[in-house]
């Protein structure tokens, strides 16, 4: 069992974002990762730090334009001759074919919405979350040791939103997905299991036709919440790949025993996938006091939630993504280490 982090990730720090029709103050801050990484030291727990793996891993899942942007577009932004604020940010969306010619437009081609800013050092924390997202499947393909078949991963920013040409959602870099394409050296099979408050559109996106990926996500409702436009019961797949993206959407305000309803359904399916390999997108946004919830998840249940992914009894990968009450996660993460590591009770 190893945990795995680097430093780098800390460099990351938007100022603003654009949410809802109004500037916002970012709760994707680095902070949250000083909290995360107070866990593993109060179980006496070993942080490993990161180790590169490179580039190519990540150009397996997402466009070679697409990474040049997030690394350089920070430079062209503050070199265009142009009235533009600190952080690479658009109000204009647009999917379109062409590179784009300037930083405006590569910036409505590849920011899918307000909330993904690029700063000065963004593309070091983004390169160094995939890295540590990596070292874990990295150390499975390896050939770890039975004690060591479970791989934690304090990861910030957050990847299940980026899909494979654009940021959103506070994510640039997918890291369930490369995380998944990568393992798919040695395993055949591969289940991402997402309990992450909200739906990760762009995992659904990158594996939506592939059958040897089974995405598998609770959530809050899609309606009238992030990301909107994706994430419901009906999308289930195309082509060979139908059947294997399974959305299990909730309705908001739901209570710790509805959400464990949910969470059955999902691992019910990956059971019967049966897959070589799971990766586990956590998000503690699901608590009941995080300002993005939906649910009641309390620190008790994310006990409940490590011993239902670890009772899969396959290899294992847990990237931590979301969650945004920064003042709980040390109690969280303490609470979901405790049970996967650990036999027993831990939360008094």
């Amino acid at each position: 069992m190893k945990i795995y982090s680097h430093e780098n990730q800390m460099l990351h720090h938007p100022k603003t974002y654009f949410s809802r029709g109004k500037m916002r103050e970012p709760q994707e801050k680095p902070e949250r990762l000083i909290q995360l990484l107070k866990a593993p030291k109060a179980l006496g727990l070993e942080v490993i730090t990161a180790k590169e793996i490179g580039i190519n891993p990540i150009l397996e899942v997402h466009s070679l334009d697409y990474v040049d942007f997030l690394k350089t577009s920070y430079q062209e932004w503050m070199a265009a001759n142009e009235d533009l604020g600190d952080e690479v940010q658009t109000t204009i969306y647009m999917q379109h074919d062409n590179l784009g010619i300037g930083i405006l437009a590569k910036a409505a081609k590849y920011q899918a919405d307000g909330s993904a800013p690029i700063g000065k050092n963004s593309w070091t924390s983004i390169y160094w979350s995939a890295q540590t997202a990596l070292n874990a499947a990295h150390a499975l393909l390896g050939g770890a040791s039975e004690q060591n078949k479970v791989q934690v991963c304090l990861t910030r920013p957050a990847g299940h939103h980026a899909r494979k040409s654009a940021a959103g959602g506070f994510c640039y870099l997918n890291n369930a997905a490369i995380t998944a394409q990568y393992l798919r050296q040695k395993y055949a099979k591969v289940a991402i299991i997402d309990t992450d408050m909200h739906h990760g559109q762009g995992i659904q996106e990158i594996f939506y036709d592939r059958k040897d990926v089974l995405y598998t996500s609770v959530h809050g409702s899609p309606i009238n919440f992030y990301p909107v436009v994706a994430g419901h019961e009906y999308e289930r797949g195309r082509g060979e790949g139908y059947g294997y993206n399974l959305n299990f959407p909730m309705p908001h305000g739901i209570d710790e025993s509805e959400f464990f309803r949910y969470v059955d359904k999902s691992i019910a399916a990956v059971q019967l996938f049966n897959p070589d390999v799971v990766i586990h997108v956590l998000g503690f946004d699901v608590y009941k006091d995080d300002p993005q919830a939906k649910s009641h998840v309390t620190t008790e249940g994310f006990e409940v939630l490590a011993q239902k992914i670890k009772a899969l009894n396959k290899p294992l990968i847990v990237l931590v993504e979301g969650g945004y009450c920064i003042e709980k996660l040390n109690d969280n993460l303490q609470a979901f280490l405790c049970r996967l590591f650990f036999m027993g009770l831990c939360v008094k």
